[in-house]
């Protein structure tokens, strides 16, 4: 067998282990936007979830596409090289995110560590694409780190926090989090501290069932931010209300899902152009998926992101109502929420007993 042909049997394999790992951001190449490593020779892309490495994988086909596969020799050696990077838990996903990009390749950075409960190792990055773990597996305890202004043990509020840490001024991060983010116990004092840090300028409120088959019921959204600028308005668009549940056969994740999104979001990838801001008043015109917050608003609700304003004709359909499963996954949702909560009265708990014995 020759090389190449064994290099392309490695790569299939590969891509079946992929397609069993888990939703990887394939679909969602478009919404993150346009992350270019041309544009600045210290260009740096990381996911700090990286898994079996989706976000990298997509950041670097868009790449790949825009090019057309020609790059110049000056950028060729740092982009393969220098640019992508990411941190994974586990090893087995990290030797396939090692793979997948080799395949492709890619010599990317993929430490194998914990993003969270290791102290910030002090890289900092351009862009920040990633979809950390769902759940509350594995946080029993808040981690001790002089960056994160809130002690929480809710996993995915601490990768927000992570996330504006690695950032450079300036930087750019799509982040995937689950509903109970935008909503649970001290989730308002993140996104209070985010807004005051960033310009968390658009959420994007995904279809019933983008993960499925490997977790159907969630439900999902992915939040846009820029570090160093404070927030003025949340644009949020609704990909769910009304829209028919994602299936693996009968109705798949498409890029056709988030074609009108992507025409609402704009071209400008940060929205601080006149014309960027005067593009989405349009599109709000045109699309009641499409809506304005401003601070003042957020404020009221005590940051709570959970924010929904059409009409849901399914509440009143019954030849319509969601699958069981999506059922089940929303009541697990309100469920984490509760357990975090609950998980934050215990730690609050263990440390006045602590205190109490020292004195």
């Amino acid at each position: 067998m020759s090389d190449e042909t064994e290099q392309e049997t490695r790569k299939k394999r590969v891509d079946r282990e992929l397609e069993t790992a888990g939703w990887g951001g394939g679909n969602m190449t478009d919404v993150v936007r346009k992350p270019d490593p041309r544009t600045r020779k210290e260009f740096t892309i990381c996911d700090p979830a990286a898994g079996t490495g989706g976000f990298l994988m997509c950041s670097y086909e868009w790449l790949m596409e825009a090019t057309k596969g020609a790059l110049m020799r000056e950028d060729a050696e740092r982009i393969m090289n220098r640019t992508y990077y990411g941190t994974e838990l586990v090893p087995r996903p990290r030797r396939l995110c090692l793979m997948n990009l080799y395949l492709h390749g890619l010599e990317a950075n993929i430490h194998l560590g914990d993003s969270i409960y290791e102290p910030d190792p002090g890289n900092r990055y351009d862009l920040v694409l990633t979809n950390p773990p769902f759940g509350t597996k594995g946080a029993n305890q808040a981690p001790v780190r002089d960056d994160f202004t809130i002690s929480t043990s809710n996993k995915q509020l601490n990768f927000v926090q992570h996330v504006v840490t690695i950032l450079k001024p300036g930087g750019s991060a799509a982040i995937v989090l689950p509903d109970n983010c935008l909503f649970s116990d001290q989730a308002g004092d993140v996104f209070e501290i985010l807004t005051e840090d960033c310009d968390l300028h658009t959420i994007l409120r995904l279809p019933r069932g983008t993960f499925t088959p490997y977790s159907p019921g969630v439900k999902a959204n992915v939040i846009f931010v820029r570090k160093g600028v404070k927030t003025k308005n949340v644009w949020i668009y609704d990909c769910r209300t009304n829209i028919p549940g994602i299936t693996k056969k009968e109705r798949p994740l498409t890029p056709e899902h988030f074609r009108e999104f992507e025409e609402c979001y704009g071209t400008d990838p940060n929205v601080v152009k006149v014309s960027a801001l005067e593009q989405r008043g349009e599109m709000a015109e045109r699309t009641e998926r499409f809506k304005k917050f401003t601070i003042e608003e957020i404020k009221k609700r005590d940051y709570n992101l959970d924010i929904f304003w059409l009409k849901d004709d399914t509440l009143e359909d019954a030849d319509n109502l969601p699958e069981p499963g999506e059922l089940a996954g929303e009541a697990i949702t309100h469920l984490e929420a509760a357990i975090n909560g609950l998980q934050e009265v215990v730690m609050y708990l263990g440390e006045e007993n602590n205190g109490s014995e020292v004195s």
